[in-house]
């Protein structure tokens, strides 16, 4: 694209029903979205099964060819790209935001292109030979959040179009503009039809999902919803993966250097300003260092500048909608009742536009504190005080997910050995959130089931077969 205004063109519609999108840290026009619908989701199906089987008989390494061009036209499109999502999600350009999130869909296209998964021999021993091999599925569904819209949409689809599959792609109301300007971008370099974003509502979601020509759905989101998404694949016996909430745990262990992890403990917390399925959520801290974490976290936090994304100098934004705005006010409402002491932030200004909820850190606050127990996904963290590594590691285990969590010491072999005790599918140590194309990374208890990324990413959007003889 040569030009943002040339980008947003692209992608506005020139009849039919539309949808005026906020900028949610200004209140001002983004851009106009389709409203599609049900018929047009049937229309996208119908392209995606006619393309699917001409692409699927290229081969891997034909196809990886064209994710490495399509990542070529997303680094193209890169800055008109990032200021789009700026405006429409509200994560600043500059820090871990927007145009990393853009970087990061170029590199995960080339990682899973990159990624070899060759016939695997099960048996050969002089009379039997069985091999495993994965074939297409055939159309895939992948339905996307709003807070890493144009970066998540890229996990899905990525290892779909990889392994021979069409996709097709149902955004979030409220981020449809990046990821239809980013699929835009991206079909420069594919066949027509094959990849197709419908921008409806959840009537589009419901009819994606029990749809019988979808052979796999793909889902990043609430609990909740992905317990329908469930329900509703049950008929036609779909194949899923679904990354679902999380409330992620980080322990910080006696040995731990207050000042050396405050840093890496904010950006586990507020990356996106909180609003990551995998952030740091919950944060466990022995007694012995407790006031020292506090303090040392609180420096940093206090230095983060928030504000309108297009400002080079922010590096946190607005909630993206106010929906989650009010939900992170009822929360710190609930500790600040309770008798929690706010160390910073808690105190949104009401003359602001936009959806600005500063950035707050809450001490001195029991494990059953609903800041605690629920998931915030905004820039809110509860500090826990902790007096054994068993009362936290309980504490820890104690909710129904467990996406992620994190813990923090100078003992490699007490760190590990602590991760190994907590019920989450991916545990760092001395870091949180981090996730790499080439490392699987899924959900434990009701955070989901299903691996993404590298070769069980792959092998996640094939059918297995067995070819024996």
């Amino acid at each position: 694209m040569e030009s943002y205004d040339a980008l947003l063109a692209s992608i506005t519609p020139t009849t039919g029903e539309t949808r005026t999108i906020l900028d949610p840290a200004t209140d001002t026009a983004v851009g106009e979205a389709p409203v599609h619908t049900v018929g047009d989701l049937e229309a996208a199906i119908t392209a995606a099964r006619a393309a699917q089987p001409v692409w699927a008989a290229l081969g891997h390494d034909a196809r990886s060819a064209a994710l490495l061009r399509a990542a070529d036209a997303v680094e193209r499109s890169a800055e008109e790209l990032a200021r789009l999502l700026s405006r429409e999600q509200g994560k600043p350009l500059n820090g871990p935001n927007a145009r990393f999130e853009v970087g990061a869909c170029a590199a995960w296209l080339r990682a899973t292109a990159a990624t070899p998964l060759d016939p695997e021999t099960i048996v050969d021993d002089g009379e039997i030979r069985a091999e495993l091999h994965y074939r297409p599925i055939g159309v895939v569904g992948a339905i996307g959040p709003w807070n890493w819209p144009m970066m998540i949409t890229i996990w899905q689809i990525a290892p779909a179009l990889r392994m021979g599959n069409a996709v097709v792609v149902k955004p979030s109301e409220y981020t449809p503009l990046s990821v239809l300007a980013l699929a835009a971008v991206i079909n420069e370099e594919l066949p027509e039809g094959l990849l197709t974003v419908v921008s409806g509502g959840r009537d589009v979601g419901a009819r994606l999902a029990e749809h019988p020509s979808i052979g796999k759905v793909m889902f990043t989101g609430s609990t909740a919803t992905g317990k329908a998404i469930i329900r509703s694949s049950a008929d036609t016996v779909k194949r899923l993966t679904l990354e679902l909430g999380g409330n992620d745990a980080g322990i910080v262990l006696p040995d731990a250097d207050p000042k050396a992890i405050a840093e890496g403990l904010f950006w586990g917390a507020f990356i996106n300003t909180g609003q990551t399925c995998a952030a740091l959520k919950r944060l466990y801290v022995h007694d012995s260092l407790y006031e020292e974490v506090c303090t040392e976290l609180t420096k940093v936090a206090a230095n983060m500048p928030m504000g309108v994304g297009l400002d080079e100098a922010n590096v946190l934004g607005p909630l993206q909608n106010r929906q989650q705005f009010d939900i992170v006010a009822r929360l710190v409402e609930a500790a600040r009742d309770s008798g929690a002491r706010i160390l910073l932030g808690g105190n949104p200004d009401p003359g602001l536009p936009g959806n600005f909820y500063p950035t707050t850190l809450v001490a001195d606050i029991d494990n059953d504190n609903p800041l605690v127990a629920e998931e915030q996904f905004g820039p809110a963290l509860p500090i826990i005080r902790y007096s054994s590594v068993d009362e936290a590691v309980a504490k820890a285990n104690a909710l129904d997910v467990g996406l992620g969590a994190s813990v923090w010491s100078t003992n490699p072999v007490a760190a590990r050995d602590v991760a190994a005790r907590l019920d989450a599918g991916t545990v760092w140590i001395n870091k949180h959130g981090n996730v790499d194309p080439r490392i699987p990374f899924g959900g434990a208890k009701q955070s989901g089931y299903g691996l993404e990324f590298g070769v069980e990413g792959l092998k996640a959007l094939g059918v297995p077969q067995i070819i024996n003889g």
